[in-house]
């Protein structure tokens, strides 16, 4: 069991995130985590969506509430196995390429929230990270590691904080399960005295959707543990392991 000290009583740190900018982030998870009086981390592609200029307002507002607005790049690539946009897939793209698409969606981020320039998270679009094929194929973890507090991947196991890469941090991706599995996923943390991130899309609609019910059974947990399980953005919880850790 780790022995890493979090804040208060608590004996494990939870982060909640959310990819993409859906509409169901404003009608449905901001609204519950305010309700709850909890803080999410929600990752986001300036200018990508149609609708865009009608979230801009909103998410100003969620930022000056204590979310934290994350980088998610400006065209989110993954790989073209995929299909998403061929002409700008992973396996075609350099280093230079990335840090073009992260460092624009870093501008767009500056104009929302700009009392947390130089202090925010990445989200790895798809959880890939890697550009290139083959012999050239080659990693941007430095790029993140050099703009960023941490950055999320994927991972099915909570964070050890005394050894977790905080450039790739793991988080559970949780569409289709059920309300007690995101508790007891919250639960499991405790026993290594770990960091749970969730990765949510949908909330209640939209693409790679979680049921509206089961986020609010979560919510519901994390508000009424908040002695054991303490809930934080990903750059505040990122910030206290490095304040804290030793290596």
């Amino acid at each position: 069991m780790s022995t890493f000290s979090w804040p208060g009583t608590a004996a494990a740190a939870i982060s909640l995130t959310f990819d993409d900018g859906a509409p169901t982030h404003l009608s449905e998870a901001l609204p519950r985590l305010e309700a709850a009086g909890l803080r999410g981390t929600f990752y986001l592609n300036p200018g990508r969506r149609p609708d865009w200029g009608t979230q801009v307002e909103r998410w100003k507002q969620a930022a000056l509430e204590g979310h934290e607005l994350g980088n998610h790049t400006s065209r989110h690539p993954c790989s073209c196995n995929f299909h998403f946009d061929d002409g700008f897939c992973l396996e075609r793209l350099t280093l230079q390429d990335m840090a073009q698409t992260i460092d624009e969606a870093e501008v767009g981020l500056d104009e929302i929230s700009p009392q947390h320039k130089g202090h925010r998270t990445f989200c790895y679009p798809c959880y890939q990270s890697d550009v290139g094929r083959g012999l050239t194929r080659q990693s941007y973890i430095p790029l993140v590691a050099e703009r960023f507090r941490a950055a999320r991947g994927w991972g099915e196991r909570p964070n050890d904080p005394t050894v977790a890469d905080l450039w790739y941090l793991g988080s559970w991706a949780v569409e289709g399960n059920s309300g007690q599995e995101l508790i007891d996923y919250a639960e499991s943390a405790i026993e290594q005295g770990r960091w749970a991130v969730f990765c949510f899309h949908g909330v209640g609609g939209d693409h790679i959707a979680i049921d509206a019910q089961a986020f609010q059974m979560l919510l519901d947990h994390l508000s009424a543990s908040s002695d054991r399980l303490w809930t934080a953005p990903l750059v505040d919880v990122a910030d206290h392991v490095m304040a804290n850790r030793t290596d």
